[in-house]
Protein backbone atom coordinates (compact mmCIF):
# COMPACT_ATOMS: atom_id res chain seq x y z
CA UNK A 1 0.00 0.00 0.00
CA UNK A 2 1.29 3.47 -0.86
CA UNK A 3 2.47 5.32 2.27
CA UNK A 4 0.21 8.29 1.49
CA UNK A 5 -2.82 6.04 1.20
CA UNK A 6 -1.83 4.27 4.41
CA UNK A 7 -1.64 7.57 6.31
CA UNK A 8 -5.03 8.67 4.95
CA UNK A 9 -6.57 5.36 6.02
CA UNK A 10 -5.11 5.66 9.54
CA UNK A 11 -6.47 9.20 9.86
CA UNK A 12 -9.91 8.10 8.66
CA UNK A 13 -9.98 5.21 11.12
CA UNK A 14 -8.94 7.56 13.92
CA UNK A 15 -11.68 10.00 12.95
CA UNK A 16 -14.28 7.26 12.82
CA UNK A 17 -13.15 5.98 16.22
CA UNK A 18 -13.27 9.48 17.68
CA UNK A 19 -16.74 10.10 16.26
CA UNK A 20 -18.03 6.80 17.57
CA UNK A 21 -16.44 7.46 20.94
CA UNK A 22 -18.09 10.87 21.11
CA UNK A 23 -21.44 9.36 20.13
CA UNK A 24 -21.07 6.75 22.85
CA UNK A 25 -20.10 9.42 25.39
CA UNK A 26 -23.28 11.27 24.54
CA UNK A 27 -25.23 8.75 26.59
CA UNK A 28 -22.42 6.72 28.14
CA UNK A 29 -23.68 7.43 31.67
CA UNK A 30 -27.24 6.52 30.80
CA UNK A 31 -29.12 5.35 33.89
CA UNK A 32 -32.67 5.38 32.64
CA UNK A 33 -35.39 7.34 34.37
CA UNK A 34 -34.36 8.53 37.83
CA UNK A 35 -36.81 9.75 40.46
CA UNK A 36 -35.53 13.16 41.65
CA UNK A 37 -35.23 13.72 45.39
CA UNK A 38 -38.21 15.63 46.74
CA UNK A 39 -40.45 14.92 43.74
CA UNK A 40 -43.72 12.99 44.04
CA UNK A 41 -44.01 9.58 42.42
CA UNK A 42 -44.21 9.75 38.63
CA UNK A 43 -47.58 8.83 37.11
CA UNK A 44 -46.29 7.63 33.72
CA UNK A 45 -46.65 3.85 33.24
CA UNK A 46 -43.01 2.74 33.11
CA UNK A 47 -44.07 -0.90 33.52
CA UNK A 48 -45.64 -0.74 30.05
CA UNK A 49 -42.78 1.25 28.53
CA UNK A 50 -39.52 0.97 30.49
CA UNK A 51 -36.89 3.47 29.40
CA UNK A 52 -33.87 1.78 27.82
CA UNK A 53 -30.74 3.31 26.33
CA UNK A 54 -31.65 2.10 22.83
CA UNK A 55 -35.26 3.23 23.16
CA UNK A 56 -34.23 6.64 24.46
CA UNK A 57 -31.67 7.17 21.68
CA UNK A 58 -34.25 6.16 19.06
CA UNK A 59 -36.76 8.56 20.57
CA UNK A 60 -34.19 11.35 20.53
CA UNK A 61 -33.41 10.73 16.86
CA UNK A 62 -37.13 10.81 16.03
CA UNK A 63 -37.62 13.98 18.06
CA UNK A 64 -35.04 15.84 15.97
CA UNK A 65 -36.06 14.36 12.60
CA UNK A 66 -37.88 16.77 10.22
CA UNK A 67 -39.00 13.70 8.26
CA UNK A 68 -41.92 13.44 10.68
CA UNK A 69 -43.57 16.37 8.87
CA UNK A 70 -45.27 16.33 5.48
CA UNK A 71 -42.69 18.58 3.80
CA UNK A 72 -39.64 17.25 5.68
CA UNK A 73 -38.83 20.63 7.21
CA UNK A 74 -40.37 20.57 10.69
CA UNK A 75 -39.28 18.30 13.52
CA UNK A 76 -40.62 18.13 17.06
CA UNK A 77 -37.57 20.19 18.04
CA UNK A 78 -38.55 22.97 15.64
CA UNK A 79 -41.25 24.01 18.09
CA UNK A 80 -39.65 22.57 21.22
CA UNK A 81 -36.18 24.10 21.51
CA UNK A 82 -34.07 22.71 24.34
CA UNK A 83 -32.43 26.00 25.31
CA UNK A 84 -35.93 27.48 25.75
CA UNK A 85 -37.01 24.58 28.00
CA UNK A 86 -38.38 22.88 24.88
CA UNK A 87 -40.72 25.73 23.95
CA UNK A 88 -40.73 27.87 20.80
CA UNK A 89 -38.98 31.07 21.90
CA UNK A 90 -40.27 34.56 21.12
CA UNK A 91 -43.42 33.39 19.32
CA UNK A 92 -46.85 34.02 20.82
CA UNK A 93 -48.37 30.95 19.14
CA UNK A 94 -46.87 27.91 17.44
CA UNK A 95 -45.44 28.17 13.94
CA UNK A 96 -45.26 25.00 11.86
CA UNK A 97 -45.01 23.91 8.23
CA UNK A 98 -45.17 26.64 5.58
CA UNK A 99 -45.06 29.15 8.48
CA UNK A 100 -48.62 28.31 9.42
CA UNK A 101 -49.64 29.68 12.80
CA UNK A 102 -51.38 27.68 15.48
CA UNK A 103 -53.76 29.13 18.03
CA UNK A 104 -51.85 28.62 21.29
CA UNK A 105 -48.43 29.12 22.82
CA UNK A 106 -46.09 26.12 22.68
CA UNK A 107 -45.96 24.40 26.11
CA UNK A 108 -42.64 23.04 27.40
CA UNK A 109 -41.61 19.41 27.22
CA UNK A 110 -40.47 19.07 30.80
CA UNK A 111 -41.33 16.82 33.75
CA UNK A 112 -44.07 15.15 31.69
CA UNK A 113 -43.80 11.91 33.67
CA UNK A 114 -45.75 13.64 36.46
CA UNK A 115 -48.64 14.87 34.33
CA UNK A 116 -52.06 13.26 34.04
CA UNK A 117 -52.95 14.98 30.76
CA UNK A 118 -51.33 17.14 28.12
CA UNK A 119 -51.90 20.27 26.02
CA UNK A 120 -53.41 23.51 27.32
CA UNK A 121 -56.90 22.01 27.32
CA UNK A 122 -55.92 18.54 28.55
CA UNK A 123 -57.13 17.05 25.29
CA UNK A 124 -54.67 14.14 25.46
CA UNK A 125 -54.59 11.94 28.56
CA UNK A 126 -51.82 9.51 27.53
CA UNK A 127 -48.27 10.68 26.80
CA UNK A 128 -47.85 7.80 24.35
CA UNK A 129 -50.58 9.37 22.21
CA UNK A 130 -49.43 12.99 22.49
CA UNK A 131 -47.21 13.10 19.33
CA UNK A 132 -50.18 12.15 17.14
CA UNK A 133 -51.68 15.61 17.73
CA UNK A 134 -48.83 17.75 16.31
CA UNK A 135 -47.96 15.25 13.56
CA UNK A 136 -51.51 15.33 12.17
CA UNK A 137 -52.24 18.99 12.89
CA UNK A 138 -52.59 21.07 9.69
CA UNK A 139 -50.67 24.01 11.15
CA UNK A 140 -47.90 22.04 12.85
CA UNK A 141 -46.48 19.04 10.98
CA UNK A 142 -49.37 18.43 8.59
CA UNK A 143 -48.83 14.72 8.04
CA UNK A 144 -50.54 11.41 8.77
CA UNK A 145 -49.31 8.62 11.01
CA UNK A 146 -49.44 6.15 8.12
CA UNK A 147 -47.26 8.37 5.94
CA UNK A 148 -44.70 8.84 8.71
CA UNK A 149 -44.56 5.11 9.46
CA UNK A 150 -44.15 4.27 5.78
CA UNK A 151 -41.13 6.57 5.52
CA UNK A 152 -39.57 5.05 8.63
CA UNK A 153 -40.17 1.50 7.37
CA UNK A 154 -38.37 2.36 4.14
CA UNK A 155 -35.24 3.35 6.08
CA UNK A 156 -32.57 0.72 6.74
CA UNK A 157 -31.25 2.88 9.56
CA UNK A 158 -34.57 3.16 11.33
CA UNK A 159 -35.38 -0.52 10.90
CA UNK A 160 -32.10 -1.36 12.61
CA UNK A 161 -32.71 1.16 15.41
CA UNK A 162 -36.23 -0.11 16.08
CA UNK A 163 -34.87 -3.66 16.18
CA UNK A 164 -32.27 -2.63 18.78
CA UNK A 165 -34.88 -0.83 20.85
CA UNK A 166 -37.83 -3.21 20.62
CA UNK A 167 -36.46 -6.55 19.42
CA UNK A 168 -37.64 -6.61 15.82
CA UNK A 169 -37.58 -4.50 12.67
CA UNK A 170 -41.34 -4.07 12.63
CA UNK A 171 -42.09 -0.37 13.01
CA UNK A 172 -45.56 0.08 14.45
CA UNK A 173 -47.56 3.00 15.75
CA UNK A 174 -47.07 1.66 19.28
CA UNK A 175 -43.27 1.34 19.09
CA UNK A 176 -42.94 4.69 17.32
CA UNK A 177 -44.92 6.49 20.04
CA UNK A 178 -43.23 4.61 22.87
CA UNK A 179 -39.80 5.60 21.57
CA UNK A 180 -40.79 9.27 21.58
CA UNK A 181 -42.21 8.88 25.10
CA UNK A 182 -38.92 7.39 26.29
CA UNK A 183 -37.17 10.55 25.18
CA UNK A 184 -39.81 12.91 26.56
CA UNK A 185 -40.00 11.38 30.05
CA UNK A 186 -36.24 11.83 30.31
CA UNK A 187 -36.65 15.59 29.90
CA UNK A 188 -36.51 16.12 33.65
CA UNK A 189 -35.67 19.45 35.24
CA UNK A 190 -34.80 19.04 38.92
CA UNK A 191 -31.47 20.80 39.49
CA UNK A 192 -32.27 24.49 39.78
CA UNK A 193 -31.04 26.74 42.58
CA UNK A 194 -34.44 26.20 44.22
CA UNK A 195 -33.73 22.47 44.32
CA UNK A 196 -30.29 23.08 45.81
CA UNK A 197 -31.86 25.20 48.54
CA UNK A 198 -34.46 22.55 49.29
CA UNK A 199 -31.64 19.99 49.55
CA UNK A 200 -29.77 22.32 51.93
CA UNK A 201 -26.85 22.68 49.54
CA UNK A 202 -27.12 26.47 49.28
CA UNK A 203 -29.37 29.32 50.44
CA UNK A 204 -31.54 31.98 48.84
CA UNK A 205 -30.41 35.58 48.68
CA UNK A 206 -32.42 38.03 50.77
CA UNK A 207 -34.55 39.08 47.77
CA UNK A 208 -35.08 35.46 46.71
CA UNK A 209 -36.16 34.48 50.21
CA UNK A 210 -38.62 37.38 50.41
CA UNK A 211 -39.89 36.42 46.95
CA UNK A 212 -40.30 32.81 48.01
CA UNK A 213 -42.44 33.83 50.97
CA UNK A 214 -44.57 36.15 48.79
CA UNK A 215 -44.88 33.44 46.16
CA UNK A 216 -46.14 30.92 48.72
CA UNK A 217 -48.68 33.44 49.95
CA UNK A 218 -49.95 34.66 46.58
CA UNK A 219 -49.19 32.04 43.91
CA UNK A 220 -48.73 28.58 45.40
CA UNK A 221 -52.43 27.66 45.54
CA UNK A 222 -52.17 26.91 41.81
CA UNK A 223 -48.42 26.65 41.32
CA UNK A 224 -47.70 24.05 43.98
CA UNK A 225 -44.20 22.84 44.78
CA UNK A 226 -42.10 21.07 43.69
CA UNK A 227 -43.46 20.93 40.12
CA UNK A 228 -45.01 24.40 40.49
CA UNK A 229 -48.37 23.36 39.09
CA UNK A 230 -51.37 21.61 40.59
CA UNK A 231 -52.20 20.26 37.10
CA UNK A 232 -55.66 21.83 37.28
CA UNK A 233 -57.58 23.91 34.73
CA UNK A 234 -58.50 27.49 35.60
CA UNK A 235 -60.03 30.58 34.02
CA UNK A 236 -57.67 33.54 34.33
CA UNK A 237 -59.84 35.87 32.28
CA UNK A 238 -57.45 36.17 29.33
CA UNK A 239 -59.54 34.43 26.67
CA UNK A 240 -62.39 36.88 26.95
CA UNK A 241 -59.92 39.75 26.51
CA UNK A 242 -57.95 38.39 23.59
CA UNK A 243 -58.86 35.38 21.43
CA UNK A 244 -62.20 33.76 22.07
CA UNK A 245 -60.65 30.37 22.87
CA UNK A 246 -63.01 28.17 24.88
CA UNK A 247 -60.19 26.05 26.29
CA UNK A 248 -61.12 23.00 28.37
CA UNK A 249 -64.76 23.30 27.28
CA UNK A 250 -63.77 22.06 23.80
CA UNK A 251 -62.82 18.75 25.41
CA UNK A 252 -65.49 18.27 28.08
CA UNK A 253 -68.41 20.34 26.66
CA UNK A 254 -69.17 21.37 30.26
CA UNK A 255 -70.19 25.02 30.47
CA UNK A 256 -68.22 25.39 33.70
CA UNK A 257 -65.02 24.59 31.76
CA UNK A 258 -65.32 27.51 29.35
CA UNK A 259 -62.10 29.54 29.16
CA UNK A 260 -60.24 27.20 31.51
CA UNK A 261 -56.66 26.23 30.69
CA UNK A 262 -54.06 24.06 32.38
CA UNK A 263 -51.99 25.70 35.08
CA UNK A 264 -48.44 25.63 33.65
CA UNK A 265 -45.42 24.59 35.66
CA UNK A 266 -43.02 27.43 36.39
CA UNK A 267 -39.70 25.66 36.21
CA UNK A 268 -37.33 27.40 33.76
CA UNK A 269 -39.91 30.17 33.44
CA UNK A 270 -37.10 32.61 32.74
CA UNK A 271 -36.62 30.92 29.34
CA UNK A 272 -40.20 30.27 28.21
CA UNK A 273 -41.52 33.71 27.28
CA UNK A 274 -43.96 34.80 26.00
CA UNK A 275 -46.40 33.57 28.63
CA UNK A 276 -49.95 32.29 29.06
CA UNK A 277 -51.85 29.96 26.73
CA UNK A 278 -52.11 32.65 24.07
CA UNK A 279 -48.59 34.06 24.46
CA UNK A 280 -50.07 37.50 25.10
CA UNK A 281 -47.79 38.50 28.00
CA UNK A 282 -44.20 39.11 27.02
CA UNK A 283 -42.37 39.26 30.34
CA UNK A 284 -42.64 38.12 33.94
CA UNK A 285 -43.33 41.74 34.86
CA UNK A 286 -46.27 41.70 32.46
CA UNK A 287 -47.58 38.51 34.07
CA UNK A 288 -47.44 39.90 37.60
CA UNK A 289 -48.92 43.22 36.47
CA UNK A 290 -51.79 41.35 34.89
CA UNK A 291 -52.54 39.35 38.02
CA UNK A 292 -52.21 42.44 40.21
CA UNK A 293 -54.32 44.89 38.23
CA UNK A 294 -55.23 43.58 34.76
CA UNK A 295 -57.83 40.94 35.54
CA UNK A 296 -61.43 41.77 34.70
CA UNK A 297 -64.14 40.32 36.91
CA UNK A 298 -65.82 38.21 34.25
CA UNK A 299 -68.19 35.28 34.60
CA UNK A 300 -66.41 32.05 35.50
CA UNK A 301 -63.14 33.61 36.56
CA UNK A 302 -61.34 31.43 39.09
CA UNK A 303 -62.31 32.26 42.71
CA UNK A 304 -58.63 32.25 43.72
CA UNK A 305 -58.18 35.33 41.52
CA UNK A 306 -60.53 37.38 43.67
CA UNK A 307 -59.74 39.07 46.96
CA UNK A 308 -62.43 40.77 49.02
CA UNK A 309 -64.75 40.84 46.04
CA UNK A 310 -62.12 42.42 43.78
CA UNK A 311 -60.53 40.65 40.82
CA UNK A 312 -56.77 40.32 41.09
CA UNK A 313 -54.02 39.44 43.54
CA UNK A 314 -52.71 42.36 45.56
CA UNK A 315 -48.98 42.90 44.95
CA UNK A 316 -46.86 46.00 45.33
CA UNK A 317 -43.79 46.74 43.23
CA UNK A 318 -41.38 45.41 45.86
CA UNK A 319 -43.25 42.13 46.12
CA UNK A 320 -43.27 41.76 42.33
CA UNK A 321 -39.52 42.36 42.17
CA UNK A 322 -38.84 39.77 44.84
CA UNK A 323 -41.18 37.20 43.33
CA UNK A 324 -39.34 37.51 40.02
CA UNK A 325 -36.04 37.07 41.87
CA UNK A 326 -37.43 33.84 43.32
CA UNK A 327 -38.81 32.64 39.99
CA UNK A 328 -35.33 32.92 38.50
CA UNK A 329 -34.15 30.33 41.03
CA UNK A 330 -36.35 27.82 39.17
CA UNK A 331 -34.15 28.06 36.06
CA UNK A 332 -32.07 24.92 35.53
CA UNK A 333 -29.01 25.32 33.32
CA UNK A 334 -28.12 21.64 33.58
CA UNK A 335 -31.45 20.79 31.94
CA UNK A 336 -31.21 23.44 29.23
CA UNK A 337 -27.67 22.34 28.31
CA UNK A 338 -27.93 18.58 28.88
CA UNK A 339 -26.11 17.00 25.92
CA UNK A 340 -28.08 13.78 26.34
CA UNK A 341 -31.18 15.72 25.32
CA UNK A 342 -29.50 17.52 22.41
CA UNK A 343 -29.56 16.64 18.74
Amino acid sequence: MHKKHFIIMVVLIACIYACNRNLNMHTENFKGFQQPAGFPAAVYDFADNPVTKNGFELGRKLFYDPGLSSNNTVSCSSCHVQQAAFTQPALEVSCGIYNREGTRNVPPIMNLAWKHNYMWDGGVSDLDMQPVAPITNHAEMGDSMQSVLNRLRASDIYRALFKKAFGNEGITTATFLKALSQFMVMCVSSNSKYDSVMRRQTVFTNDEQKGYLSFKEKCSSCHTEPLFTDDSFRNTGLSTINKNDWGRYLITLHDTDKYKFKVPGLRNVGFTSPYMHDGSLQSLNDVLDYYASGIKDTTGIDPLLKENGRAGIAMNSEEKKNIIAFLKTLDDDSFLLDKNLSQ
